[in-house]
């Protein structure tokens, strides 16, 4: 399938779900990154009233100056898009400064608060989605969404269609270029936007996104004909993916005899 053929496949995929479940709204939190920007895009073609979200948290100025460059980009294009832009930092400051008494300084406090910027920028997106009879739209991929679960749990993957979850992060770079999105955001290093300095996604990962690829591949043909390198990424890859693997199972429930 081509990108062009994709695009079209997924906003139909979009519309009849709307039409379906009578959606008149479609709301996604905007980061300045590929996937938030494809994504944007595809509901936007829907031709359904698009309301694009920024949320900065003590933001990078760059990712926040690509999030402005995303929904500038679609508020020029279509007609039926709302941009709507909220910084989320005095809240979070004033959520961080009360459990300071019981949230002692340590790495996994660090991560905590990082997942943290994630559930506020959630729970905006269902208020907004609330109030406009709408949708939040998912913005994860293949890779990070059922591959190495590098997303936090009800944060960003807390969504209500997931319009990108069956293609490839090499796939959704595609689709941005046909779009013809800003090449600023076709080139910047893929990154949560969930610290302060700006970390990489395959900084934290530790192996870049084709590679990822390779080894789900890998992972899910049970291919045994590979070189030193790709056992070695494989063997990272399942690592991240047992560590992560709770995020995309469902719940566990205590079953009660009968």
């Amino acid at each position: 399938m081509t990108s062009k053929q994709r695009i079209r496949h997924i906003v139909k995929w979009i519309r009849q779900y709307a039409t379906k479940n009578k959606i008149s709204t479609l709301v996604v939190g905007i980061s300045g990154g590929i996937d938030s920007s494809v994504v944007s895009a595809l509901c936007a073609e829907t031709g359904l009233k698009t309301i694009v979200v920024q949320m900065p948290i003590r933001q990078n100025r760059k990712l926040d100056n690509r999030s402005s460059m995303q929904a500038a980009w679609l508020l020029e294009r279509y007609k039926n898009v709302t941009h709507m832009s909220m910084d989320l930092t005095p809240v979070f400051t004033a959520f961080e400064k009360k459990l300071e008494p019981v949230c002692r300084d340590s790495d996994s406090i660090t991560l905590g608060y990082a997942n943290s910027r994630a559930r506020l920028r959630m729970m905006t997106l269902y208020q907004i989605a609330q109030s406009h009879g709408g949708i939040v739209v998912g913005t994860g991929n293949r890779v990070e969404d059922f591959g190495v679960g590098f997303f936090t749990k009800y944060g960003d993957g807390g969504v209500d269609i997931s319009p990108i979850g069956d293609c490839m992060k090499t796939t959704v770079w595609n689709m941005g270029r046909e779009f013809g999105l800003p090449q600023e955001i076709i080139d910047a290093e893929p990154t949560d936007g969930l610290w302060d300095d700006g970390r990489t996604d395959e900084g934290q990962l530790g192996m870049t996104y084709p590679e990822l690829e390779q080894a789900m591949w890998l992972d899910e043909s049970g291919d045994q004909s590979v070189t030193s390198t790709e056992k070695a990424n494989l063997k990272k890859y399942r690592a991240i993916r047992a560590r992560n693997l709770h995020k995309m199972e469902p719940i566990p429930v205590c079953l009660i005899p009968e």
